[in-house]
């Protein structure tokens, strides 16, 4: 069968990656989906739902199995002289997101990895575009306002998450001049605006949770405050923004923040969730350096469901501008929703799957 394209996804089955790979499954598209050896009878089952769904042949995925961080991938000689020559688009997405990875973990899959997969792109001989995932959360201990357009920075970082997410994102950008890159950097991903579904409960979760096990009394003291920015994004937005600019030609060579152009501050997401919950915000609002240290204190994980490498995130005086991604993304009509549009949504899920 004669494809148009062929797509190349690490990261698969992945929750943003089996959703981009749905999003963009076509009749005349081929799909060479990495995947590592323990999540094959997983990944065979999500692309037999995304067939069915979206009334693609089930031929046009194939499952390579591999390994981002070795020397060709991990795939086989045969294999990969197929994939390479009729590799089209790459999307990027494998990689480790734990707050909490070691440091020798981190550097051998997000960068390691990333250098593994970029010398594959520039082996590419029909390559249209590659598309690289990383986060805001390269800007590491940076304040203020953080442009799409500012990666370098000596600022540190609070975790080896955000340290070799950084180095990966530097070791793409490098590839700009030579060849069709688009890079893509999600805030904190959430559930799905319309089903609320999601892969996980962390982050923002820990907060619905806390909230959720005795709402009217929980409610009344709102751990948020008001001067600090938590930015949370849908998955399908993250997704629908990736889908269309990775057809965009003015999207070549930019970097796009996938973020909320207005987040709410930590404050205002707790009443979010506090009304969405009881139809009544919080009463009473602490300082905010007094509930950073109790969030810290030993107790304070089983209580609120927090993991202390997540507390920091609660209280980084740090926001994303948009500008590129607006511009980019209001040809496509496509826009972030505000959370306050979709926390019920999240919250229905919660409640009809308590344990994922």
């Amino acid at each position: 069968m004669n494809f148009n394209e062929t797509v190349f996804i690490t990261g698969f089955p992945g929750f943003i990656a089996e959703r981009l790979a749905a999003r963009l499954a076509k009749s005349d598209t081929q799909f060479f989906l990495l995947v590592q050896s323990d999540f094959v009878e997983k990944a065979k089952r999500t692309v037999e739902q995304i067939a069915s769904e979206t009334n693609t042949p089930l031929e046009n995925f194939a499952l390579v199995e591999g390994d981002i961080t070795q020397e060709n991938l991990d795939i086989g000689d045969e294999d990969w002289e197929i994939i390479r020559a009729q590799t089209t688009d790459v999307f990027h997405l494998a990689a480790v997101y734990d707050l909490a990875v070691q440091k020798e973990i981190a550097f051998r899959v997000n960068v390691k990895g990333t250098r593994r997969v970029n010398e594959f792109v520039a082996d590419l001989p029909n390559l249209r575009r590659y598309n690289y995932v990383s986060t805001c959360y390269v800007a590491g201990k940076r304040t203020g306002e953080i442009l799409e357009t500012e990666l370098a920075h000596d600022a540190g970082f609070r975790n080896f998450y955000e340290e070799t997410k950084y180095l990966a994102e530097l070791e793409v950008e490098r590839l700009k001049d030579k060849f069709p890159v688009t890079i893509y950097r999600p805030s904190v991903v959430v559930g799905d605006s319309e089903t609320g579904e999601t892969a996980k409960y962390d982050g923002i979760y820990s907060l619905i949770n806390y909230l959720r096990k005795a709402p009217n009394l929980l409610r009344l003291v709102n751990v948020g405050n008001s001067a600090v920015k938590l930015n949370l994004v849908p998955v399908d937005f993250v997704v629908e923004g990736i889908t269309a600019l990775a057809k965009d030609k003015n999207a070549v060579g930019a970097t796009v923040a996938l973020a909320d152009p207005q987040p709410l501050t930590t404050e205002e997401l707790f009443d979010a969730i506090s009304e969405s919950l009881t139809n009544k915000k919080s009463v009473i609002k602490p300082p905010s350096l007094l509930v950073e240290k109790s969030l810290m204190l030993p107790f304070s994980p089983m209580v609120s469901g927090l993991p202390f490498p997540s507390v920091p995130y609660f209280f980084v005086p740090q926001t994303y501008d948009t500008s590129v991604a607006d511009r980019l993304l209001a040809d496509h009509r496509i826009a972030c929703p505000n959370f306050t549009s979709y926390i019920g949504n999240l919250l229905k899920f919660v409640e009809e799957h308590p344990k994922l």
